[in-house]
């Protein structure tokens, strides 16, 4: 993916309409048909649309959207259960109005958001806002066909300010304008650029300030380059649909075969031909004299050359996506969980780069909530608020109580109760075993009057002393 930059020095009080209107068009010349590319495969939107036959052949078009399923699968199991979050300082300053202002924000839908849009384009965007007059923020994913970030062009490509843009025509005039907001450390800019060709000098219109403390914009990689995980399979899905398109239009054609006639004809002239032809395809009957004939000219389909082409594309395609194809026949309900983890090893790879890159950006919308919020103390110790990724798969919980019983005494509690999936909050449940187990003590003191009071009766009531 083309990165942006910008190599002068930078006033974010003193912006360039002539330069951000270059910026967007360098966005749309490099960046923007991979990215539609890419949206139109996910929305079956695929080159065999585009396929055309010669006269009245057969023209069936079939999309089978692997790109879809390879996407939904890869996100599904990368962001498919909530992200939480753990202070790890010695400090451990409270998270807890960090966390009520992500639920109020809805960053757990953002977060599926992002990761769909990570899969298929290979980078998400979210930018983070206080609602119109409120001091409540709000979290929202960004369309990457319109949205860039501009670096500087050292070796630290240092964080300029983002673009996020729409055109905007006027059907009577055929005139156009780009809608622009840009954002920078402490600005917000929102710009109306006309579309010409001629250079323009234009004054920027005046901003206002976010108070959000940096770029307020943040970047979701996919991988290093910014790739899709089914961007680099479009060709093998190309080649299926034109091979599941022509298998179908052979057997139209087959169909539709030549009836040829040895010894005899249809009529003696061409209109007696066509009636004769018709009735033979209402009646389905033919008759011919005792020494003519009648056949079919075909052409001889080989099915099991075909159907071995299709199963070898379609394992290439989930191959080289490192995505398993759940509705192979390898996974059966019966694999134990070593068995199938390794089966998820190449998904599993992906997802450790995915879950890398998006640590970063987590990390910086943690420090624009806490910057925003006035939570000093978390924005210091920011880096040490660890975010913990689980994956969308079944468990087995016979296996899962029984390492959490193997490892009793060696691994904290907390961490034992944190693998157990139906346990969102293992701190509270702690707390409820804790109140559960003292309760008991309670109680079997009562019974046996050691908490100072005569024990019960066989009918509840106390004994006389």
């Amino acid at each position: 993916m083309y990165a942006l930059t910008y190599a002068k020095e930078f006033d974010e009080n003193n912006l360039d309409k002539a330069e951000i209107k270059k910026l967007i068009q360098k966005h749309e010349s490099f960046n923007l048909p991979k990215l539609v590319k890419n949206k139109k495969y996910y929305m079956a939107k695929h080159n065999i649309e585009n396929k055309t036959r010669e006269g009245s052949a057969p023209n069936i078009k079939i999309v089978c959207n692997h790109a879809k399923d390879i996407s939904d699968t890869a996100s599904g199991y990368f962001m498919g259960n909530p992200i939480t979050y753990n202070n790890t300082t010695k400090n451990e300053a409270d998270i807890e109005p960090l966390l009520l202002a992500f639920d109020e924000a809805g960053v757990d839908d953002v977060d599926s958001d992002n990761a769909l849009d990570m899969s298929i384009y290979g980078v998400a965007y979210e930018y983070v806002y206080a609602k119109e007059n409120e001091t409540v923020l709000a979290a929202k994913t960004l369309e990457p066909e319109s949205t860039f970030i501009v670096y500087d062009d050292t070796i630290e490509q240092r964080r300029l300010f983002a673009v996020y843009y729409y055109l905007r025509k006027d059907d009577i005039t055929e005139e156009s304008v780009y809608i622009a907001s840009v954002l920078t450390e402490n600005l917000k800019y929102v710009l109306n650029i006309e579309n010409k060709k001629t250079s323009m000098q234009e004054v920027a219109e005046q901003p206002e300030e976010h108070h959000m403390g940096m770029i307020p914009v943040i970047e979701y990689r996919n991988n290093k380059d910014c790739i899709g995980d089914f961007e680099q399979q479009i060709s093998l899905i190309d080649a299926y649909n034109i091979l599941m398109s022509d298998r179908i239009n052979d057997k139209e054609q087959f169909i539709d075969a030549l009836l040829i006639l040895y010894g005899a004809q249809l009529g003696d002239d061409e209109e007696e031909a066509a009636k004769a032809a018709k009735i033979l395809r209402r009646e389905k009957l033919l008759e011919l004299p005792v020494e003519a004939r009648a056949e079919y000219l075909v052409q001889s389909l080989d099915e099991s050359g075909v159907e071995v082409l299709r199963k070898a594309i379609k394992e290439d395609i989930y191959t080289f996506s490192h995505v398993p194809n759940l509705t192979d026949e390898n996974f059966v309900g019966n694999s134990s969980g070593v068995a199938m983890e390794y089966k998820l090893l190449g998904l599993e790879m992906i997802t450790k780069i995915k879950t890398r890159h998006y640590k970063k950006g987590l990390r910086r919308r943690i420090q624009l909530f806490c910057h925003y919020l006035g939570l000093t103390a978390l924005e210091t110790e920011s880096k040490s608020i660890i975010p913990a990724f689980s994956r969308a798969l079944p468990k087995n919980l016979l296996e899962l109580s029984q390492m959490a019983g193997n490892l009793k005494g060696t691994v904290s509690q907390r961490t034992l109760l944190s693998q157990i999936p139906f346990i969102e909050d293992p701190d509270k449940e702690i707390k409820a075993v804790t109140q559960e187990s003292e309760e008991a003590v309670r109680r079997q003191k009562a019974i046996f009057g050691l908490d100072g009071n005569p024990p019960p009766d066989e009918t509840g009531a106390d004994v006389d002393e």
